[in-house]
């Protein structure tokens, strides 16, 4: 009796310590650090350059159709799934249209993960939203790290052994690298128990590097997409799974009724037209321009000040800095908002998002003004 009496002492205040929702609420939720987002992390400052948003605003409100907006929209807006079917070049059936892609990883993991018995892999430092999906869930986390050129490493196939889904960022975000088409397709072949996701978020900035037209050859690959960064769609929130039927078939068994909000379809099917595609493209040169500029600026520093530049194959460009308090300190008094990271690979580096010719005048005249004949 005294031994309980003592276990009561001993919990009991801890119990008490904690509020309703944290006593109700999944043990595993009370230690989870939420993804932090551009708009969570906030900042001050006149030029946005730490989200990888596009510039551009190009949405004709006009010509939407919002006369059902008392109705509830289609599960998978047909006209939507066929648009972006044509721009893909992927058949509508292997389509499914999501909130962002982001809810294309929750997904994936809700629909073939065990909650406390399986897990996912991915390969760091990436896009966090990978692994807290998968915590939130209460499924395992292999948290690999890519090679020191931010490849995959040589031992990626036994490391990743057990996982369900394995998820490639590619481009990769927030490194801005790209791993080889045929690495890719050696994975796939390498993994046939998984699914290999590759999020091709990035990819309209390096189309040649897509493995979309690979669906037909390889029953374990799966594709993300999303409108929110070439596509200049980010408030509007619509991605897209690519899979084969079988994948889409069990998806399809745990989406939400209604994914798709009307305007979000009228929206996007907006910017997949024959115009929205080809304005899209000309938008990414113009953004490969700027950024190239934003480049060479951010080299020339890091040549005197210390540093270096990675290659950037996004909408956006990482510099490691040798003194990146500097440069942050030099960024916030100047109005700028970066990304800059806590992950031990990017203590000293700083991620920044191409814009307009405008924004990326200033940076580039910002890190000028730092040289020293």
């Amino acid at each position: 009796m005294s031994q309980v009496s003592s276990m009561e002492k001993t919990v009991e205040p801890t119990v008490l310590a904690l509020n309703l929702a944290e006593r109700l609420a999944r043990p595993e939720l009370l230690d989870l650090t939420p993804y932090q987002s551009a708009r969570r992390l906030g900042g001050r400052g006149d030029i946005w350059i730490n989200a990888n948003e596009s510039p551009f605003n190009n949405v004709d409100t006009a010509a939407l159709d919002l006369s059902k907006l008392n109705r509830y929209p289609e599960c998978q807006p047909p006209q939507l799934i066929n648009a972006y079917s044509e721009y893909s070049g992927v058949s509508a059936s292997k389509i499914v249209a999501s909130r962002g892609a982001d809810e294309a990883i929750e997904l994936l993991i809700r629909a073939f993960c065990i909650p406390g018995v399986d897990s996912i892999a991915c390969f760091g430092p990436t896009y966090g939203m990978y692994a807290i999906s998968a915590n939130t869930f209460n499924v395992g986390v292999k948290a690999l790290s890519l090679s020191a050129e931010y490849g995959l490493p040589t031992s990626y196939a036994e490391d990743v052994r057990g996982a369900k889904l394995v998820f490639i960022c590619n481009p990769n975000n927030p490194t801005g690298t790209v791993i080889d088409k045929a690495i890719i397709e050696q994975a796939i072949k390498a993994l046939p128990d998984a699914l290999v996701v590759i999020d091709e978020a990035y990819i309209e900035f390096c189309p040649e590097y897509s493995v979309a037209d690979l669906l037909e050859s390889y029953p374990n690959l799966v594709v993300l997409r999303t409108l929110s960064k070439a596509f200049a769609l980010a408030g509007a929130r619509c991605g897209f799974m690519l899979a084969n039927e079988a994948v889409v078939e069990i998806i399809m068994r745990v989406i939400a009724p209604y994914p798709v909000p009307l305007p979000v379809s009228e929206v996007a099917t907006q910017a997949l037209s024959s115009a929205g595609v080809a304005r899209m493209k000309i938008q990414v040169r113009e953004l490969n321009q700027q950024g190239k500029r934003l480049t060479a600026a951010l080299n020339l520093y890091c040549e005197q000040w210390g540093g270096r530049v990675l290659t950037p194959n996004g909408n956006y460009v990482l510099a490691e800095f040798d003194d990146v308090t500097k440069v942050a300190a030099l960024l916030q008094g100047s109005g700028v908002v970066a990304r800059a990271y806590k992950d031990p690979r990017l203590a000293k580096a700083i991620r920044f998002s191409f814009s307009s010719k405008a924004d990326t005048d200033r940076l580039v005249a910002l890190f000028e003004s730092q040289r020293v004949e």
